[in-house]
Parts: structure tokens; C-alpha cells; sequence
């Protein structure tokens, strides 16, 4: 069984260690990982990054969002991540519940997730198919020549 909870001190290095395990982010992506990470221990919610922990008996995963600055109710998902080991188990699809619905009581509307066109994100970008969201744009080369930015949205709420 799966909980999520607030991410707590010390599940950062376990965090740390599942995305380095995944294949899917650069060394310079997750010290930026790090950096969001360490800005929500020292601010909590109030440094823009609301990071939540999945757990079973240990971390399994971990998600991270928040709303997205000069907009009003749009929420950007940061990171979803989860234990290459632990992977198949729908605890990516329960992080992301998690995030939505946390995100619609604190009166959100729509949901963006910037990822990549890699074909190693092929599966992620097909995760958030399967979930309701929607290609909302593509910018050519944005990451570098042939590495498209696919940013991918979700409307959670008319208001």
C-alpha cells in the first residue's frame, strides 16, 4: 500500500538517488531537483514547490508542484518520479491524483507539464495521455536541435 505525505528531510536523499536511477534526468536536471528540494525545506509551501513523498516501506516515489507565479489558478507539475524498481505499480498515476486534487482544493484550473520529445519520454508523455491531458503546445529545439519542448495540459476546473 501506498502513502503520500508532506516530503520530509529525510527522504531528500533517497529522492536524490530515484531520479538518478530513472535514466530519464541529466546530472545539471537533478541538481535542479536539489535546489527545488532544498528551497522546500527552508520555505515549505511558501517557496512555490509543494513536494509530496510516496512511500511503502520505503521512498517509492515523489511528486512536486505549485502554482505557476502571475497566473490565476494555473499549477505547474514539476517532477513525478518513482522508484525505477517500484515502477509498474501505479504509484506515479496515485502522485499525480495526489497532485490534482490537492490542486483543485486550493482552487486551481489548469494543470501544465513540460517535458521532453526524447523517445525516452515516450512513455512519459504517454502517462499523461492516458490521464486526461492534452498536447497544449510544442516549441521546436527548445531543449536543443531536435529535442522538442511538449508542454501537456490538463483543465481541472471552469472557474
Amino acid at each position: 500500500m501506498v502513502r503520500i505525505r508532506p516530503t520530509v528531510r529525510e527522504d531528500h536523499a533517497p529522492i536524490l538517488d530515484i531520479l538518478k536511477r530513472t535514466d530519464y534526468f541529466t546530472e545539471a536536471e537533478v541538481e535542479i531537483a536539489d535546489e527545488l528540494l532544498n528551497s522546500y525545506f527552508d520555505k515549505s509551501l511558501d517557496s512555490g514547490y509543494w513536494t509530496y513523498t510516496a512511500v511503502t516501506d520505503n521512498v517509492a516515489g515523489y511528486v512536486c508542484y505549485g502554482p505557476t507565479p502571475l497566473t490565476d489558478g494555473t499549477y505547474d507539475i514539476y517532477w513525478i518520479a518513482v522508484d525505477p524498481e517500484q515502477q509498474g505499480k501505479k504509484i506515479g498515476t496515485e502522485l499525480l491524483s495526489f497532485a490534482e486534487h490537492d490542486i483543485m482544493n486550493h482552487k486551481g484550473r489548469l494543470i501544465t507539464v513540460y517535458t521532453s520529445s526524447q523517445e525516452k519520454y515516450l512513455s512519459t508523455r504517454s502517462f499523461y495521455l492516458k490521464r486526461d491531458y492534452h498536447e497544449g503546445c510544442r516549441i521546436k529545439d527548445y531543449y536543443r536541435p531536435g529535442d522538442d519542448l511538449v508542454v501537456y495540459v490538463k483543465q481541472i476546473s471552469e472557474d
